[in-house]
């Protein structure tokens, strides 16, 4: 990747970011830690890798990604309002009576959104389900799936773990947002999950680390992944929950937060 491709992509994160703390900070709450960990990875898969067109949200020839962290959804409504599927004056109703933006993703009410999501340990499931389609459609897409760390101590994501590599889905690449929080503190408090690279391998999947906010490392995880044959790829990313949010980023109370739409303009003005 140049550095001039870098440095655009770093460019829309910000841009992502701001709009997403400008978002939750209007309603006064949200998902603040979660969002802000997949920042990086929403930016490089809308701007460089998927293949879609927001003029036609649901055009059938498309990559699909389905966020099974579905709390997460402030900042895929950020991205995918910045890309043009639906006005960004939406983001301003997150939440609200009458909005077309709930707090976790809903397929049936906004534009962009491939799959509904958010409760968790269901959304490989569902990704699963949606490359299979896809094959019998002879669609040759890819479908993207972020699953949380917390979630991944959920058994109906280790019995997804093993019917994607049995039914060699290669167009599927997921992602584990592991940032090593969760809404109850440490994951190695609560439900220990190392050592995930092991373990995805173990079931059969092509497996990568990368830091997550490190876009050079995404994308070559992404075409590496791409160029799979006869299974799926797990990439494991290393975040910061809360990354960018001068108030959230690390704070063990991060996952669902109150705060005020003058904090969110402050965080804001500390990005630059």
């Amino acid at each position: 990747m140049l550095n001039d491709d870098l440095k655009d992509l770093e460019k829309k994160a910000k841009e992502i970011r701001i709009k997403t703390i400008d978002a939750i900070g209007f309603l006064g709450v949200g998902h603040i830690g979660g969002a802000m960990s997949i920042v990086e990875l929403l930016t490089i898969l809308y701007y460089s890798k998927m293949h879609i067109d927001p003029k036609i949200p649901k055009m059938e020839d498309r990559d699909k990604l389905v966020l099974s962290k579905g709390h997460a959804g402030p900042a895929l409504y950020s991205t995918l309002a910045q890309k043009g599927f639906f006005p960004v004056e939406w983001l301003h109703t997150l939440n609200q009576g009458g909005t077309k933006l709930p707090s976790h993703c809903d397929m049936n009410m906004t534009p962009g959104i491939d799959m509904t999501t958010g409760s968790l340990g269901q959304g490989l499931s569902s990704a699963i389900g949606l490359a299979l389609a896809m094959r019998i459609d002879k669609i040759d897409r890819n479908v993207f799936a972020i699953i949380g760390d917390g979630e991944s101590q959920e058994g109906q994501n280790w019995e997804a773990a093993m019917a994607a590599p049995q039914f060699k889905l290669n167009k599927l690449i997921a992602f584990t947002d592991y940032n090593k929080m969760q809404i109850d503190g440490y994951t190695c408090d609560i439900m220990p999950i190392d050592d995930l690279v092991e373990k995805w391998s173990a079931f059969g999947w092509s497996t990568y680390r990368v830091n997550g906010h490190n876009f050079a490392e995404l994308d070559k995880a992404i075409d590496d992944a791409r160029k799979s044959k006869d299974k799926p790829s797990m990439i494991i990313m290393d975040t910061i929950k809360g990354k960018g949010c001068s108030f959230a980023e690390g704070q063990l109370t991060n996952h669902n937060m109150v705060f005020t739409y003058e904090q969110a303009k402050e965080a804001i003005a500390a990005l630059g």
